[in-house]
C-alpha cells in the first residue's frame, strides 16, 4: 500500500512487489494506492492543496511536518478518517485475504494498524520508510516490523519506543535494475550523446518542482563543455519551456517528462542535480553518482538534506544561480568528484527491495 501514483512511495512499493515475484513464483500481490482507494475525492483535494503549499508557502509545510503539537491535535481527525475508511479496508482485506500488508507510507500504515487493533486481527504489518527521517505518524504498537534506510533512523525509532528487534536496516527499496550492470556506450549511442563529454542530470521529482529553469540558465553560463539531461516529471509547463530551449541551448540538451529508465540516465551521468527525495537519493547511491542538492522542500526533504550533509555525501547548492559555478568546480576538481562517488557507493544498498521481500516471505512461510 502506498499513496500517490508515480511518487517515491509508489516506486518503493513497485520495487518490493517486483522483488517478491522474483523470489517466489507462487506469490500473489495487490498494489494499492490507499488514499485513492479509500478517499478518491479527498485525494485530489489534498494533492492539489499540497502542491499549492509547496509552491507558494513551503515553510508552512515545514511547520506542519513532524510537529509534535500538530501530531497531537490531529489525532482525533486521524481516528475519524480511519473509522470512516474501516469498511472499505475490511472489504479489501476480506476479498484478497493477504498473509501480510506492506506500507511504504505512513497514512496506510496507520490505517491498517488501527484496523488490526480494533478487529483484534493477527495480520503481519510492515512499515517501509522511504526518507532518511522518521516522523511520529509512523509510530504504532502493532506494526510487526519496520524497514529503515539507516542505523541512525533505527536509533530514532527505538528512542520513540519501538523495540529494536522490530527494526531492520535494509535501506530504501529501489528497483533491482539499479543493481544491474549497464552498457554505457550503448546508452550514449541510444540517447545521441557524446561519451567523451560529462553529463549533468537535472531532475525535479515526479512533479517537476523546484528552480529547474534557474539552475539550467546558470549551467548555460559556464564555459565548460558538458551535456545536460533534464527530467521534469509530470510538469507539462516545465516540459514545454525546456523543449523550447533545445534549439537555443549552447550545450547539448535532452528533455524528458516522467521516465522509467532513470537507471540508464544515472548510469551515464557525471553529476546529479536534484531535490533530495529519498528514492532518488537511494538510486543515486546505487549508481555511485555525486549528488548536488537544490532547493529542498522544508520537512522530509530538508531532513534528508541534513542527513546527507552531516555524512558529507552530497553538496548543497544554496542559490540556483550558483549551479553552474558549483558544477564547474566539481568537474575541474576530479579528486572531490571521485570522493563523492566513493561516498555514494559506500552508502548504497541496491539489494534493499530483495532484503525486504525475503524477510516478508520468511515471516509468513
Amino acid at each position: 500500500m502506498y499513496i500517490s501514483n508515480n511518487s517515491g512511495h509508489h516506486k518503493a512499493s513497485l520495487a518490493i512487489e517486483k522483488a517478491l515475484h522474483q523470489r517466489s513464483a507462487n506469490v500473489e500481490t495487490m498494489n494499492v494506492n490507499s488514499f485513492n482507494y479509500t478517499n478518491p475525492v479527498l485525494e485530489k483535494i489534498i494533492n492539489t492543496t499540497y502542491m499549492s503549499v509547496i509552491r507558494r508557502k513551503p515553510e508552512f509545510w515545514g511547520y506542519l511536518y513532524d510537529n509534535p503539537e500538530i501530531v497531537k491535535k490531529t489525532q482525533r481527525l486521524r481516528d475519524g478518517i480511519h473509522k470512516h475508511n474501516a469498511e472499505k479496508l475490511s472489504n479489501l482485506i476480506n476479498s484478497f485475504s493477504p498473509h501480510a500488508v506492506v506500507c511504504t507510507q505512513a497514512f496506510p500504515c496507520g490505517m491498517v494498524a488501527d484496523y488490526k487493533k480494533k478487529q483484534n486481527l493477527q495480520l503481519p504489518l510492515f512499515g517501509v520508510l522511504t526518507d532518511y527521517a522518521p516522523h511520529a505518524y509512523w509510530i504504532y504498537d502493532n506494526v510487526d516490523a519496520y524497514f529503515v534506510p539507516s542505523k541512525e533512523i533505527a536509533t530514532k525509532l527505538t528512542s520513540n519506543g519501538i523495540l529494536s528487534d522490530r527494526i531492520m536496516d535494509t535501506g530504501i527499496p529501489i528497483d533491482s535494475m539499479f543493481n544491474d550492470s549497464k552498457d554505457k556506450a550503448h546508452i550514449f549511442r541510444t540517447l545521441g550523446l557524446d561519451a567523451s563529454k560529462p553529463v549533468v542530470l537535472l531532475m525535479g521529482g515526479s512533479q517537476g518542482v523546484g528552480p529547474l529553469k534557474e539552475a539550467f540558465t546558470s549551467l548555460l553560463r559556464t564555459k565548460t563543455d558538458f551535456q545536460v539531461i533534464v527530467v521534469v516529471g509530470n510538469n507539462k509547463a516545465m516540459h514545454r519551456w525546456f523543449n523550447k530551449q533545445i534549439k537555443k541551448s549552447r550545450k547539448k540538451l535532452i528533455v524528458y517528462s516522467y521516465v522509467d529508465f532513470v537507471a540508464d540516465l544515472m548510469e551515464i551521468a557525471t553529476i546529479l542535480i536534484s531535490k533530495p527525495g529519498g528514492i532518488t537519493i537511494a538510486e543515486a547511491f546505487a549508481k555511485g553518482l555525486p549528488i548536488c542538492i537544490i532547493k529542498p522542500i522544508p520537512g522530509q526533504e530538508q531532513m534528508n538534506t541534513d542527513y546527507l550533509l552531516a555524512n558529507n555525501v552530497a553538496v548543497k547548492i544554496e542559490q540556483p544561480s550558483n549551479t553552474g559555478i558549483i558544477v564547474e568546480e566539481l568537474l575541474y576538481n576530479r579528486g572531490k568528484l571521485n570522493e563523492l562517488c566513493r561516498k555514494a557507493r559506500s552508502y548504497a544498498k541496491p539489494d534493499s527491495a530483495d532484503a525486504i521481500a525475503s524477510t516478508i516471505l520468511n515471516s509468513i512461510s
